[in-house]
């Protein structure tokens, strides 16, 4: 009985993997727990080990295709027994029969464990990419991808491109909205859209075939079908290729070995990856390696007008009229029963504290420019805040708790929340394990999901497992505000306005004077169940403090 060999699942939050090279072929003999297969994900480039002992009997999905968990793609026989064919995507989602072992099946790479400026997963790389499977008349069926655990269905919103359209490989096709995320799906394979089933606006189950690209006009019909492998001419070298113009280059053919983050970083900072040195495996270009070369090469170019040309490709929706009525969206529709439910489920309660920005405004007023030509990104006054945050919510763990039945959950990680506000809602993406983050890599991770929260590139476990949140208002001109707490948080902070304002300063000699500061009014919004008045006077008063008193390298 020949022993199938399957996709593993490299983490909580990973769907799907590509399959980058075979290191053996088959016919060829391998041992149990030798090396077999190599994958690339968004969070980790890792050789596969063989599940047994035996003969590769047969590949069922090509190298360079991006299969979902657990589908199989090799057959290991017990004997030398005839060799299948090792044509491409064969639909291998049978059983999900002998999974390398949790515990040997990644080597950890070198990408995985550094703090890093940039660490969540590219919705048009891996996550969130509709599956690709054969349809007849031997087009590909593209069908709605599933954009989270908890997520059976998803809205259409708009189609970008027509039946007719030529499209790309992981070139935006179609914008779906869930309760959970507003992104754009890339399209699964390259070709001509020969079918659009399911139309704008029509909310459908995932895995329902929603297009075909390619084949002849006649089509199947609709329906839920299971995920299979990508066709093998897809590979994931094109989109690799666009990312670096140096990897066509590549001596022998060979592109250069580096994951999909690593590439996306790449290709937002116009770096070109055959100038940067690699220090993984048979030279691949770790996330280490790409950020170090940010941090010492020459300047990145900024990131802005790729996000303004992006947003330019977008007109706004036209502004209601007075005297219409016009249906809430399904994201406006979330938002309003999220509050409802977050101000009936905790007792609201609110602190506001002045805090005295001179010493940061000043800082950031000599540094700015300096610091994007150093490090391509511009100095805002977010990172400065969610620094002491972070800071502040170390000293009291409390208020990045959370209450979990009749128990509080003192959280390990603090996952920061940044509210971004959009022209058809607001959105809250995650900065994962902020601890962990100096203040070049808070900033860099802020710029980051903005930017991929107004382009609809934000994946679904990008915008889950918050822990404390942040909320600016103040750009708009307010004081300060009374944000309603993002559950299951126990806390949220409002950003008021930065304004110049008279102040009594007191010298050493204890006289008094009047002085012209720059001062900004913050907003703790907590959950009285289970952070005390005296709780959240100290967290504010630790993040006063560190603001005020600021001295941390800004890099």
């Amino acid at each position: 009985m020949p022993t199938e060999v399957v996709m593993p699942q490299m983490g909580e939050s990973i769907t799907e993997g590509t399959l980058t090279k075979w290191l053996k072929k088959v016919g060829d003999k391998v041992e149990r727990d030798e090396p077999l297969f190599e994958i690339s994900t968004d969070k980790v480039d890792a050789e596969i080990p063989s599940p047994a002992s035996g003969t590769l009997q047969e590949i069922r999905t090509e190298a360079g295709a991006t299969v979902q968990i657990n589908t199989v793609v090799a057959l290991i026989g017990e004997g030398a027994g005839a060799a299948a064919s090792a044509g491409g995507s064969k639909n291998g989602k049978g059983g999900a029969a002998v999974a390398a072992p949790q515990e040997t099946a990644a080597k950890p790479a070198d990408d995985s464990t550094t703090p890093a400026a940039i660490d969540s997963p590219a919705t048009n790389e891996l996550a969130g990419s509709p599956s690709a499977a054969p349809a007849a008349g031997g087009g590909t069926d593209v069908t709605m991808p599933q954009m989270g655990e908890s997520i059976t269905e998803g809205t259409i919103t708009k189609w970008l491109k027509q039946v007719g359209d030529k499209v790309e490989r992981d070139e935006p096709l179609f914008e779906i909205s869930t309760d959970k995320v507003d992104a754009e799906i890339p399209s699964p394979a390259a070709g001509t859209l020969t079918a659009i089933k399911a139309e704008a606006g029509q909310t459908v189950a995932i895995n329902t075939v929603v297009a075909v690209i390619g084949g002849g006009a006649a089509q199947a019909s609709g329906g839920a079908k299971p995920a299979a492998a990508a066709p093998a001419a897809a590979a994931v070298s094109a989109p690799a290729a666009s990312a670096a113009p140096a990897q066509a280059a590549a001596s022998a053919g060979e592109r250069l070995r580096s994951s999909p983050l690593v590439r996306k970083i790449a290709k937002e900072n116009d770096v070109d990856l055959a100038q940067v040195p690699g220090t993984g495996s048979e030279g691949r270009i770790t996330k280490t390696d790409i950020l170090g070369y940010l941090d010492k090469g020459p300047a990145a170019a900024p990131a802005a007008p790729a996000a303004a040309a992006s947003a330019a490709k977008a007109p706004a929706a036209p502004a209601p009229q007075p005297g219409e009525l016009v249906p809430m969206s399904k994201m406006r529709s979330i938002i309003a029963k999220r509050m409802v439910e977050s101000k009936h489920t905790s007792p609201h309660v609110h602190t506001v504290f002045k805090v005295d920005m001179t010493r940061i405004v000043r800082l950031r007023e000599k540094e700015k420019g300096k610091y994007e030509q150093r490090n391509g990104v511009k100095l805002t006054y977010m990172p400065f805040i969610a620094r002491a945050a972070v800071v502040a919510l170390r000293k009291h763990p409390v208020v990045n708790g959370a209450i979990e039945g009749e128990a509080i959950r003192y959280n390990k990680n603090i996952n920061i929340g940044i509210a971004v506000a959009l022209d058809w809602g607001l959105i809250v993406p995650v900065i994962k394990q902020a601890e962990e983050k100096n203040f070049l890599g808070m900033t860099r991770a802020i710029v980051d999901v903005a930017e991929r929260a107004r382009n609809k590139k934000l994946g679904p476990d990008e915008i889950q497992g918050g822990t404390f949140t942040l909320t600016n208002a103040g750009i708009f001109g307010e004081q300060f505000g009374t944000p309603i707490i993002n559950q299951p948080q126990a806390a949220i902070l409002g950003i008021g306005g930065l304004n110049k304002e008279p102040e009594v300063i007191t010298d050493k000699e204890g006289n008094d004077f009047i002085a012209i500061r720059s001062i900004q009014r913050f907003t703790l919004g907590f959950d009285h169940r289970i952070v005390d008045g005296a709780d959240a006077g100290k967290f504010m008063s630790d993040f006063k403090a560190y603001l005020e008193n600021w001295n941390e390298d800004i890099g």
